[in-house]
């Protein structure tokens, strides 16, 4: 489903973020990307959805090349990805109903379409009864499982994750993990980069860990492999 080859990315600045990676991930896995802060993770996760481009190498989503894709064609790759952010990134004069729907108004969707799978993704995330409140009044948790409807409501292929648990207590967190686990297992794929040492350990999934910007270990079933 993805493929990078050959992938490396240097910044105006001079500073190289990813050198040479080359990273194949199959539909339906669940992957975590670890290592230290500024190895290269976040960088990989905007090659997904096409928030950055490489400057050498190929990037290939579902045998689309995302080097040579026309910026017109963004909008419509990005429609079968979910995004969710550890700032959650949530439109604040919105109310929980708004910022869920606004994903699927913007590509045109009619409007009981709109308030029908809204309203399912609501209760899939367990948000049924907060449709009318705003960012503000919710907890981290609950905001965190807004940006995770807002992510799947177009049931997307790909789910990628940017440290979705970083600002969440522990428990929370395990909550977002099992809806994120929940999703997995109904065939999406998942990529989530993460420090969360526990929660990778304890899921024993796919481990690719980013060093340097290069790939400096895969493992089936792996474990997080560094200090907290």
């Amino acid at each position: 489903m993805i493929q990078l080859r050959n992938v490396s990315k240097i910044y105006p600045n001079g500073a190289r973020a990813l050198v040479d990676v080359n990273l194949k991930i199959g539909k339906g896995e669940f992957v975590f990307l670890v290592g230290p802060s500024g190895a290269g993770k976040s960088t990989i996760i905007k090659l997904f959805y096409r928030d950055e481009t490489p400057t050498r190498g190929q990037v290939q989503i579902n045998s689309k090349n995302l080097v040579r894709m026309k910026d017109r064609e963004v909008p419509y790759l990005r429609r079968g990805i979910g995004v969710i952010f550890q700032d959650f990134k949530l439109l604040p004069n919105k109310t929980v109903f708004e910022n869920v729907a606004f994903a699927l108004e913007v590509i045109g969707v009619s409007r009981s379409e709109v308030k029908n799978r809204t309203l399912v993704t609501l209760e899939l995330v367990g948000l049924a009864s907060k449709e009318k409140s705003f960012p503000h009044e919710l907890s981290g948790g609950e905001q965190q499982r807004v940006c995770v409807a807002r992510a799947i409501i177009n049931n997307p292929a790909l789910l990628v994750a940017d440290e979705p648990t970083g600002n969440l207590d522990p428990e929370t967190a395990w909550e977002i993990m099992d809806l994120l686990y929940n999703i997995n297992k109904r065939g999406t794929t998942v990529v989530m980069a993460t420090h969360a040492r526990n929660i990778v350990d304890k899921m024993q999934k796919r481990v690719i860990a980013i060093e340097n910007g290069r790939v400096a270990r895969d493992e089936e079933k792996g474990g997080y492999g560094y200090d907290a």
